[in-house]
């Protein structure tokens, strides 16, 4: 649906936007009649982990001089939240690896967001460092945790960091007064689908938000194939053989998950991301940058716009401009299921999540 009846545009790569209608609205509209009030901004592309369905072994990282700095992150917040957004995710790469993190955090905080969240591998988290967060306006943390076992943490993750040190992290966060804190787990067949109800059951003993999120076309070796993906279905019927559920309503009509609470127990719940058997796009409000200042406004776009130069303008308004732009040229859907679909270039790790 293009409700302005305006031609869409698929633009070059590198090239800029096709122009939005009409830069006198505030906010940031797509030729979809969707607003955009999520805002996914990476602030580093570097990761200590290295996860198989994210990054290939031996790829390298951006040069440090391609990223913006932090003032350049500050103008896009700035931009976007006179624009309209109302909710910031920091994302990386880790950004627990960004070394200007402490005081982006604090900064974004003084801006007056309402909602700033992060979400890390959990690798390493200090209580102070952690509280320092919250006093300075990191209201929700996401731990990415994809098996309980350590030969698979290994494995899936070629690293040395072992489980217990992220569920560490997790009990860190709790302790320094963050909310219930979320597990990310991205199921995958005959590498993790067999620790579906394991997670649940750490859900409900510790009292942790566990989502469940589908294998999606975004490893950098492109690899992905539709029959390693585990569904959203399977995965609930395989939890409901050992609990029974109780579905939760949607916060806001944005919500990516479907999510349940255990009919036994106030303790814990747990969600189901499907972008690809149960896709989301018609109610999507999320607009990604990466870490070098590319606009993505889907995160299965093959195309991207660099904002780096409206940053670097001088012009009050150019930021603003351009990333109304690219926000009108966002797709009415990712188009996974579509034969002529075509998986990003790039990896989830350099996009940002």
């Amino acid at each position: 649906m293009n409700p302005l009846h305006l031609p869409l545009v698929d633009a070059a790569p590198n090239e800029p936007p096709p122009r939005a209608p009409d830069h006198s609205r505030t906010g940031l509209i797509d030729a979809h009649g969707r607003t955009i009030h999520d805002l996914r901004l990476s602030v580093t592309d570097r990761c200590n982990f290295r996860c198989t369905y994210c990054m290939k072994p031996n790829e390298r990282f951006l040069p440090k001089q391609s990223l913006l700095s932090m003032d350049e992150y500050l103008q896009i917040v700035n931009a976007t939240m006179a624009l309209g957004v109302t909710k910031l995710r920091i994302t990386g790469g880790e950004p627990t690896l960004y070394p200007d993190l402490d005081a982006f955090i604090a900064a974004v905080g003084d801006l007056g967001l309402r909602d700033i969240a992060m979400t890390t591998n959990g690798w390493s988290l200090d209580i102070h460092r952690a509280r320092q967060w919250l006093r300075d306006g990191l209201g929700r943390l996401t731990f990415s945790l994809d098996t309980l076992r350590d030969d698979r943490m290994a494995a899936i993750t070629l690293s040395t960091t072992p489980v217990q040190t992220v569920l560490d992290s997790v009990e860190t966060a709790r302790a320094a007064g963050f909310p219930r804190p979320k597990l990310n787990v991205v199921m995958q067949r005959d590498v993790n689908d067999d620790e579906a109800v394991a997670f649940a059951t750490l859900a409900r003993d510790r009292d942790l938000d566990v989502r469940f999120i589908e294998f999606m076309p975004l490893d950098a070796g492109r690899h992905w194939q539709r029959d390693a993906v585990v569904s959203e279905a399977e995965t609930k019927k395989v939890i409901e053989a050992a609990f029974e559920l109780v579905p939760t309503e949607a916060t806001h009509a944005a919500e990516t998950s479907s999510n349940f609470s255990f009919a036994t127990s106030s303790s814990g719940s747990i969600g189901f991301v499907s972008p690809v058997t149960r896709p989301f796009c018609g109610a999507c409000n999320r607009l990604r940058i990466t870490a070098e200042g590319m606009v993505r406004p889907c995160l299965f776009a093959n195309t991207e716009w660099d904002v780096r130069p409206a940053l670097r303008s001088g012009e009050p308004h150019a930021v603003a401009r351009f990333l109304q732009d690219a926000t009108w040229a966002k797709k009415a859907g990712h188009g996974i299921g579509d034969a002529d679909f075509v998986q990003p270039d790039r990896g989830m790790r350099a996009i940002g999540g």
